[in-house]
Formats: C-alpha cells, structure tokens, sequence
C-alpha cells in the first residue's frame, strides 16, 4: 500500500507539472492530460514498471516498457530512477544513452530543475548540475556546472547576455551560437589589422604596381 500511495502522488506531481509547464494544459483537466499527453504517459507508466522492478517483479517492467515505446515513442528503463514533478515535452527527442561496453552506471544523471532541449544528446555517466540547460541539438559528453547553458558539438558551457541562465525554462531560439561568435571574434580582429595596415601605409590603398595582386602567366603546376 506504500507503494501504490507513492506512485499515485507522483504522478499528481507529474500531472501538476505538465500543467505548470505546458501553456497548452492550462485549464485542462488532469484525466484528458493523463490521456492526451504523450510524455505524462509514458511516466505514468514507468512509475508503475519501476515499482515492480523495485518489487522483484519479473517480465512485467520490461514489457510495460516495451508496450510504452510503441505508443507514446518514449523508452525509459524500468531501473532508471525519475523524481517528482518531471515532465517530457515534446515526446521524443531526447537521448539519455550509455557509452562503451563497460559495467555498472554508464547513463547521466539530471539534477534537479535542468531543461534538455529538443534532439540534445546526454552519453555517459555524467552528472548535469541543478538548473542547468541543455540548448536543442547539443550532444554532452562532460559533466554539466549547475545554473549553466551548454550549446554545441561536444557541448561546452555558455553565458547568456553576460550572465548565467535561471530558472528552469529557456529561451532555445534566443542561445548564444558559439561558431557565430567566434567568426563575428575573428572578423573584428581582422577589421582592426586593415585600419592598422591602412595607417602604416599612410591611409591610402596601395595602387597595385608592387602591392597588388598580378594575374599568373605561363604554364601552371597543373599542367595547364
């Protein structure tokens, strides 16, 4: 009886989530979430296969599991321990994966209030800190800081205007793009070497007799 008074109050928690998170459960009944929300599903039933897996239960995890993929396409290991008020939206798109071939625990841990955005990737056995973000698309191999935003491929830690991201909600369209900063980096830098060239030269353009660049004759190196 323990156990069923637990799994019933966590999935009211994960039915208060949903409403709290979605903009579209506002106002909408918990049965028509309960029967409408893939991902609140999918956690209905992994609440119920994690009990028998912690009961001993035999076969019958494993099979809700499998029937749970099929319907709502969301896989989650009956061993793997989720805590209230988790909520999955969209519900597919993110991976949770082991790497290697190696015993004992090769999948990450999420802490809590962290937001993984859509299509991200989170392999082995890190840990990602409270109130951390993963931006759409990220694939994370490292452990995550908490109150930080990781974008990229391998992912890596980034400021948001100048300041870490809070809260448990983020703003993927509005991410810092880090190739997009590094190019922007680079083409100040050469902006400022030509105002230097350009007052070293005594700030007129060279007139192209010995400066500039001269048409090549004669055969070329590829046999032209």
């Amino acid at each position: 009886m323990n156990l069923l008074r637990r799994v019933i109050r966590e999935i009211r928690a994960d039915v208060a989530a949903a409403r709290d998170r979605d903009p579209a459960a506002q106002g909408v009944s918990s049965f028509e979430i309960l029967t409408g929300w893939a991902g609140v599903q999918a956690l209905l039933a992994h609440r119920i296969a994690h009990a028998l897996h912690e009961a001993g239960v035999a076969l019958a995890p494993g099979a809700i599991a499998y029937l749970t993929r099929s319907v709502t396409g969301v896989e989650i290991h009956p061993a793997a321990r989720i805590g209230a008020e988790f909520f999955i939206d969209p519900g597919s798109g993110v991976t949770l994966g082991g790497t290697g071939f190696q015993r004992g625990k090769r999948h990450p841990t999420l802490g809590d209030n962290v937001t993984v955005g859509s299509g991200a990737k989170l392999l082995g056995p890190i840990a990602v800190g409270d109130g951390a973000k993963i931006g759409a698309n990220t694939v994370v191999v490292e452990d995550v800081p908490p109150s930080s935003t990781v974008v990229g491929n391998p992912g890596h830690p980034v400021k948001v205007e100048g300041r870490r991201a809070e809260g448990p909600d983020a703003d993927w369209i509005h991410l810092p793009d880090p190739i997009a900063e590094a190019i922007k980096t680079l083409a100040e830098r050469i902006s400022k070497l030509e105002e230097r060239l350009a007052e070293l030269d005594g700030g007129e353009a060279a007139d192209g007799d010995d400066q500039g660049l001269r048409p090549r004759t004669g055969r070329s190196s590829a046999g032209g």
